[in-house]
């Protein structure tokens, strides 16, 4: 059985963006080691309605703290971007079937350092053609990512995160070991949790004696 972690991410969420990149950038390592990566986009409002959850902005208390975490996670995940005047947006109509990961990722690009809401056609389109030269191609995606059968698609995978995985937010994923045993694991900061499920060799965080110091 093959190790995996079928990673689910939404453009809405700035936490997503940051584990598409970390886990991106490690990616060669991750095969390396015998680890499949595949990334899935779920709508995350689906997410909280079919959990119950409910976005941080909407209790102060989080709201509050998201200002201090949201700016520590974009250091150590090396980003620097504002939260977009018109956050938070409608992200169901940002998912094409083709070059995903390439497309995701420009989504993401558009949406956090671009400060482009990308649930607006016109910067959709401004994202797509990031990676899709032909113009037709780019209205083509956007059109099919708002076909009925493709919002069905993606309320059915949704919908399979909340009720057979247990998500409640983003990123979500589910992680199978070796032993083909599966375990879900939230956020982008659980990544030590999820290499000792996964049995990998890595350096886990650890101070460093003022001894120590000049050896850096």
């Amino acid at each position: 059985m093959g190790k995996k972690i079928e990673c689910y991410i939404d453009c809405v969420s700035p936490y997503s963006f940051y584990a598409f990149s970390y886990l991106q950038k490690n990616r060669p390592a991750l095969k390396n080691l015998g680890v499949e990566v595949e990334f899935i986009p779920v709508f995350l409002g689906g997410i909280n309605v079919g959990s119950g959850n409910k976005p941080p902005w909407t209790l102060p208390a989080k709201a509050a703290y998201a200002n201090f975490d949201g700016k520590r996670a974009q250091k150590y995940f090396g980003f620097d971007f504002e939260v977009p005047s018109f956050f938070p947006i409608l992200s169901l109509l940002s998912y094409s079937q083709s070059t995903f990961e390439a497309a995701f990722y420009a989504c993401f690009d558009t949406m956090w350092n671009g400060q482009l809401d990308i649930s607006k056609p016109e910067h959709l389109t401004t994202s797509l053609s990031k990676v899709f030269s032909l113009e037709k191609e780019v209205q083509d995606i956007i059109a099919a990512a708002g076909s009925p059968p493709i919002k069905a698609l993606l309320e059915i995978v949704t919908g399979r995160a909340v009720k057979e995985l247990g998500a409640f937010g983003c990123p979500w994923f589910w992680v199978t070991n070796g032993e083909g045993i599966g375990e879900p694991f939230f956020g982008s900061d659980r990544w030590h949790y999820m290499w000792r499920f996964l049995e990998l060799p890595f350096e886990d965080l650890r101070l460093i004696p003022s001894s120590e110091k000049v050896k850096l």
